[in-house]
């Protein structure tokens, strides 16, 4: 009869004791969960910093682009690019790309001389007339223009962004420039070309301003050649120890294409 008085739900109730009964053990998940919720809102705040820390970097970061690049400058009279050494070209070859750019303005008062001395000579008699005077006249706008996209821009873009493909078309173009300023040293007469020749005949036939002209339009002449000459060697000299090779410059055309030539950085 005990065993049949003995309470069924005994062993039930004992099963069915909650745990979290327990004010401690309560108290101690309730303040881990606090705690885990606290995590996550300061992860996420963290989160929604940092993003706003990169946009508002990458804002000032475009702004700056704009304010630095975001206007043509050149040529000063009608832009058309933006050109400016100190702010696109490494600081190590800032003053090789300053010289480079003092010898291309070189060329452009030269080729302005160039012609004004070939209209004196004309004038005088000792010129070749039409071909001395039509060859000055075209030598100013397409030797001026064809310098500087087809030498000084590669080179200004190859030590901006030191790409062998650049080096390669400025050696190239360079090269021939350099014949061409030699050619225009010399100044044989019907080439139109105020050089040391034609210098010559001015002075030996009387004509003081056309030979005073012919003078400094040799002196320009000499000068940016004798200067291109040391700067290409010196270019030369940095490409090979930078290792461009011509391979190297197939791959950078093949990847990049011509779109390369126009844009910075």
């Amino acid at each position: 009869m005990s065993r049949l008085t003995e309470n069924p739900f005994a062993s039930t109730a004992t099963l069915d004791n909650n745990p979290f009964d327990d004010p401690t053990t309560a108290n101690s998940t309730f303040h881990q969960q606090e705690s885990r919720s606290a995590g996550l809102r300061q992860a996420d705040l963290e989160r929604r910093e940092q993003e706003l820390a990169a946009r508002e970097a990458a804002l000032n970061e475009r702004a700056e682009h704009i304010r630095k690049h975001g206007r043509n400058n050149f040529p000063p009279f009608f832009p058309l690019i933006f050109h400016s050494i100190k702010d696109e070209i490494p600081e190590a070859h800032q003053q090789t790309m300053t010289r480079l750019f003092q010898l291309w303005l070189v060329l452009g008062v030269t080729l302005i001389v160039n012609l004004v001395a070939m209209i004196f000579v004309v004038v005088s008699g000792d010129g070749d007339g039409v071909r001395d005077l039509s060859g000055s006249i075209t030598y100013l706008p397409i030797i001026g223009l064809l310098s500087f996209l087809l030498w000084y821009r590669p080179v200004y873009n190859a030590y901006m962004k030191d790409q062998a493909l650049y080096f390669y078309l400025y050696f190239f173009f360079a090269g021939w420039h350099l014949l061409f300023s030699v050619y225009a040293v010399i100044g044989i007469p019907g080439t139109g070309a105020a050089g040391l020749i034609t210098t010559v005949i001015a002075f030996k036939h009387g004509h003081i301003v056309s030979g005073v002209l012919c003078v400094i339009s040799s002196v320009g002449w000499v000068i940016q050649t004798v200067g291109n000459a040391l700067y290409y060697q010196k270019t030369w000299a940095y490409h090979n120890q930078a290792g461009h090779t011509l391979e190297k410059a197939k791959g950078e055309l093949a990847a990049n294409g011509a779109r390369s030539y126009f844009s910075r950085g």
